[in-house]
């Protein structure tokens, strides 16, 4: 399925299993799709809440089998674009790096430092080639609208900030910690690249909201937090991200012609290889991400 600018919304939420449980999701039932980049992480949960079409996806799988590094990034965006998705909704957990950002508050990330090693990055290679824009990693357009939300649900957030991306599955040590400290970065987590990267590809809308469970191991009190403390925050959190997600969905279904930030429009300049060079069977494994500047 391409998603030509003017297509009706369908927001996607990509999260853990207490993010989609959400109340007044109608129609609900879970569907398989299908993609050639391999398997998604699980089922997609699709549905209807307040007449917006709705689709959610487990990120590590139901039961959070799958661990960050061994993701398939490329089929679950493969997978939520062939389902009709035009933005995404990126909910994570992840560790504070600043003291003003403690447990149980929410950022707006609108930056990324990505330091993943071990991902396939791109849908694009060798025999179809295409660099597509990042400076501007997430969508303006549904930062502003998160942010509306979380104000006027008075959930505690930062609107803006950069999120590390960690290889994982083993978190940081201390000189890393202080280290992206340095660099300035707000939250860390080990989920979210190439997860940008490739909503980017495809041309969906994407935006991540990154919920503060912990500081990270910088902070002095750190030894000091035990696995109730944060099992009581990741619940709460799961019960905000809910209630975002419900407050959100309404302000996403009156979207004009085409996105105001561009994202629908990626492609428009990426791809390199000329037309005559192109290969065939990637530009068919291609045809939901690309199909619009393809010709698919």
């Amino acid at each position: 399925m391409t998603n030509e600018p003017g297509t009706p919304p369908v927001i996607g939420v990509i999260g853990g299993s207490g993010i989609y449980e959400v109340d007044g999701l109608e129609n609900a039932e879970w569907r398989r799709i299908e993609s050639p980049f391999g398997e998604m992480s699980d089922e997609m949960l699709c549905g209807d809440l307040a007449g917006q079409p709705m689709v959610f996806l487990p990120r590590h799988g139901r039961g959070h089998r799958i661990p960050p590094s061994e993701l398939n990034f490329r089929a679950n965006i493969d997978g939520l674009k062939r389902a009709g998705v035009t933005e995404i909704l990126s909910v994570s957990a992840c560790g504070s790096l600043k003291d003003e950002l403690p447990p149980g508050h929410f950022v707006v990330c609108d930056q990324f430092i990505d330091r993943t090693f071990a991902r396939s990055k791109s849908f694009f290679g060798t025999g179809l080639v295409a660099h597509v824009g990042h400076g501007h990693p997430t969508c303006s357009r549904l930062a502003g609208a998160v942010g509306e939300a979380l104000s006027e649900l008075d959930i505690p957030h930062q609107l803006g900030g950069t999120y590390l991306a960690m290889e994982g599955p083993q978190f940081s040590t201390l000189a890393e910690s202080e280290l992206y400290r340095s660099w300035g970065c707000d939250v860390i987590g080990m989920t979210n690249m190439p997860e940008a990267k490739l909503a980017r590809e495809a041309e969906i809308c994407y935006v991540t909201v990154a919920m503060v469970t912990d500081y990270d191991c910088w902070h002095p009190d750190h030894d000091h937090v035990t696995v109730d403390s944060i099992i009581a925050v990741l619940l709460d959190n799961a019960d905000k991200g809910r209630a975002l997600v419900k407050q959100t969905a309404p302000k996403l279904a009156g979207r004009g012609a085409s996105c105001s930030a561009g994202c629908q429009t990626a492609l428009d300049n990426a791809i390199i290889t000329a037309p005559d060079a192109r290969d065939a069977d990637m530009a068919a494994k291609l045809d939901a991400i690309a199909g619009r500047v393809l010709g698919g």
